[in-house]
This record gives structure tokens, C-alpha cells and sequence, in this order.
């Protein structure tokens, strides 16, 4: 028996084990969430407020709480084969570890965690951003609080290191700030993971993308088209980037570079990269753009970076343009216009003395798609346009509108009202592709 025959076997059965672990891993979250939410809503507030201390009043508060958990998991309906005290274990530990933030943490709705100080928690929740209400007793507790979530990473922080940023055990990040370089207090930002993989098909049900998008989008990553996917801060850019990958054939090897792990691809042949900050001494740092020189030794079929935000900017061009297709990164930008010139800036931040002119021809000759994604007013996110990168003309960088999103306005309640639409143009790469032998789907234009 081939190799190829063995992996055609074994391949299936991974792919479905991870489903049925990820379902399980969904319903305990669920259970998580329900007996949280019992248990916040009957605890006084100061028992939501953990000292976590070997004092017979840290003892106390943890029986309380253990008492009240057991209760909450009695009436709760468990998955097969998951133990109440398993679950009594892990979310005694998110109570202690976490303290008032704890049952946000096991809350679906809750994309990230802000907290500007003791007295000020705010979550995302649906693509909105909600105060809570919640708070700490004191900067104090939640000083604790952060020492407790960061001692497990190996991570510490404190006057002479006031910053810190890193990654849970469940792939969220983690990132703190505290005085002197905090005004009001220690600052903590959790981005959570996003557990459930979604897809294509949700992306369109949740009006993000239209069905053409999705048809197009797919044949561009199949045919190995190199694409930037650009936006704001929490626009969606990661998650955009995790649907496009899906659409990679699974023969392919694929090599992700990121600054912390957020990409979740269920293809076989995955290589993992991450980059690693510098040490107490500042020393030791493995960055980007030293993980991206690496990587083309390592034989990929398709790179795929995380977010290109520096002088990275100019190798990855480079790696395009020298038979690396298919690759995919994203940036920070408002648009499509906006990114070209991030890029170009990124590039000549490289030092090599190349021109602006030189730096164009390198974008317009590896860029073949810019897809840029926006978070509208009423929280949901979509993609705004799709265009091409045709060339250059006079200097500049051109482009080809292909999709776009018009906003026509909005509803009572605040709801956006728009539709998704063609610009009626067809992509100048279907030449190739018909010059291939190629069938490319016309009709969605």
C-alpha cells in the first residue's frame, strides 16, 4: 500500500475525530455557561471576587463556591461521558483563576474581554461593545487576578516589564499593561479563541458575504491566486483568512506564520509557525519576517501570514514573485487603496534602498486580490470589496473592482441595510485560467 493510499485512509478519521471532539467541547462550553450564569446570578457580589489565599476566608469563599457549583451541576443535563466532577474541577479553577471576568470567558457571545481598571469591564459581544458592570475590589485584586492567569504562561510583569503579551492554553490572547505605563490601573485585554471553525456556508448566513463572493473567492484560492485580506481592528481579517484556507486542496503543504496561533486548519499537512518575543534581557527574539525566510526552505505549497505589519512586508512580495503562489496574509487598512500604500510602506521599511517606483512594480506583480472586510455600525462584519491588482499605469498601482457592498441604509433598530453586489467586471486572471485549460465560473459576474 502507497502512501498516498494510507493517508486517503487515515485522513477521514482525523478530520472527524476533531468534529466529534469539537461538538463535545461545544456542549461542555454551553454547560459552563448556564451554571455560570446560575452561579453569578446567585452569589453575593463579594463572592464573585476570589482572594484565592490560604486564610481561613479564602477557604471559606472557595467552599461556598464549590457548594454552590456542585449544586448548579446537579441540575445541569451533561454530556455522555463528561463527569461533574471534571467539570466542577476546570470551572473551580476559571473562578479562582479569573475571578469577576470568569463566567465571560466561558461565554460564546463573548468575542473579547477589556478591562481599563478595577471599577471598568467591558466586553464585545455580537460585534458590540458592552459595559458590564462588573468590577474588581481593588487594582490590588485585579494585579492578583492578572498574576494568576499569566504565572502558567512562564510570563510575570511588573514596574521594569509593564507589558506583556501572550497566548491562554486555549489559544486566546492575552495582553496587559500596568503602571507606570497604565494611568488609572493594570489594563487587561483577553481576545478570545474562536472555537468553533466557521465556515464559508455561516459566513454567508450571517450576511458577511454573498454566495458569488464565496464561489469566486473559492476559485481564487484553488487556482492560486495571492490575496491580502485587509481591514480594521476586529473586522473579522482572521477569520476571513481561516474560510479561505479551507478552500486549499488537502494534497498541498501548507506553511502558517503567525504572532500567536489564531489559524485553524484542518488540512493534513500543516506545518505551525510562531514567532517568540525577546527575553528580560531583550534578547532572543524570532520574528515574522525571520519565521518567513525560514519557511522557504521548508517546501511549502502555500504561506500563509497571520498579518504582515513590517519589513516582512517586502520578502513576502519577493517570495511571491518568485513561483510562492497561492499565498495569503492580511493587513491593517481601511481598503483596498489604503492597503497598496500600507504596503509599499511596510516594504521600504526593509532598508533596501529601492524606490517607490521599484516597490510598486513588486506589489502590482505579486498581489493578484484584495479583499477588504469592514465592522459596520450595528456590529456585524462584511466583506466591503473584492478587487484585482491589474498592473501599473503612469506610476501607479491599478485595480478592478469586482464585488462590493453597498450600505442603502439603516432600519429602525439600527440594523444596516445593504446588498452585496457585482461591479460587473470579469477578473483579468481568467485569461490564464482559460489559457490553462480552465472553466472559470462566469456567471456569478
Amino acid at each position: 500500500m502507497s502512501v498516498q493510499d494510507t493517508q486517503k485512509i487515515v485522513m477521514p478519521v482525523r478530520n472527524d475525530n476533531s468534529r466529534l471532539e469539537q461538538n463535545l467541547s461545544k456542549q461542555v462550553r454551553q454547560v459552563k455557561n448556564r451554571v455560570f450564569s446560575s452561579l453569578f446570578r446567585d452569589l453575593p457580589a463579594r463572592r464573585l471576587v476570589l482572594s484565592g489565599e490560604d486564610t481561613e476566608t479564602g477557604r471559606s469563599e472557595r467552599l461556598f463556591v464549590v457548594n454552590q457549583l456542585r449544586r448548579s451541576l446537579k441540575e445541569a443535563s451533561l454530556p455522555s461521558g463528561i463527569s461533574p466532577s471534571e467539570i466542577l474541577s476546570d470551572m473551580l479553577e476559571d473562578v479562582i483563576k479569573f475571578g469577576p471576568i470568569a463566567e465571560f470567558m466561558v461565554d460564546d457571545n463573548v468575542t473579547e474581554i477589556m478591562v481599563n481598571h478595577a471599577e471598568q469591564v467591558f466586553v464585545e459581544k455580537q460585534g458590540k461593545l458592552v459595559y458590564t458592570g462588573i468590577r474588581f475590589s481593588s487594582n490590588s485584586q485585579l494585579m492578583t487576578t492578572i498574576e494568576r492567569i499569566l504565572r502558567p504562561l512562564g510570563k510575570s510583569v511588573n514596574p521594569h516589564h509593564p507589558m506583556v503579551d501572550s497566548r491562554l492554553p486555549d489559544g486566546s490572547r492575552v495582553n496587559v499593561i500596568i503602571p507606570p505605563l497604565a494611568v488609572a490601573g493594570p489594563m487587561l485585554t483577553i481576545r478570545k479563541f474562536v472555537q468553533d471553525l466557521i465556515a464559508a456556508d455561516d459566513l454567508i448566513r450571517m450576511n458577511s458575504m454573498s454566495r458569488n463572493m464565496s464561489k469566486f473567492l473559492k476559485q481564487a484560492v484553488e487556482t492560486k491566486q495571492n490575496i491580502v485580506i485587509c481591514g480594521g481592528t476586529a473586522t473579522g481579517k482572521t477569520t476571513l483568512l481561516n474560510v479561505l484556507s479551507s478552500f486549499i486542496p488537502e494534497e498541498e503543504r501548507i506553511i502558517t506564520i503567525e504572532d500567536a496561533a489564531e489559524l485553524q486548519l484542518f488540512q493534513f499537512h500543516v506545518g505551525r509557525l510562531e514567532t517568540r518575543p525577546s527575553d528580560m534581557l531583550g534578547e532572543g527574539a524570532v520574528t515574522i519576517g525571520d519565521l518567513f525566510r525560514n519557511s522557504l526552505r521548508m517546501r511549502p505549497d502555500r504561506l500563509i501570514v497571520g498579518e504582515c505589519r513590517g519589513r516582512e512586508a517586502l520578502d513576502m512580495l519577493q517570495a511571491m514573485n518568485s513561483g510562492h503562489v497561492g499565498s495569503m496574509t492580511t493587513a491593517h487598512a481601511n481598503s483596498a487603496r489604503d492597503v497598496l500604500s500600507r504596503l509599499e510602506t511596510m516594504a521600504m521599511m526593509a532598508g533596501t534602498g529601492l524606490d517607490v517606483r521599484a516597490i510598486r512594480k513588486q506589489i502590482a506583480s505579486a498581489i493578484g486580490l484584495i479583499v477588504s472586510v469592514a465592522r459596520y455600525s450595528d456590529g456585524t462584519r462584511k466583506i466591503q470589496e473584492i478587487c484585482e491588482i491589474t498592473g501599473m499605469e503612469g506610476g501607479a498601482i491599478t485595480r478592478l473592482d469586482l464585488f462590493r457592498y453597498r450600505q442603502t441604509g439603516l432600519a429602525e433598530n439600527g440594523k444596516v441595510l445593504g446588498a452585496f453586489e457585482s461591479a460587473g467586471a470579469v477578473p483579468r486572471f481568467y485569461e490564464d485560467l482559460r489559457a490553462r485549460g480552465l472553466n472559470p465560473i462566469l456567471d456569478i459576474f
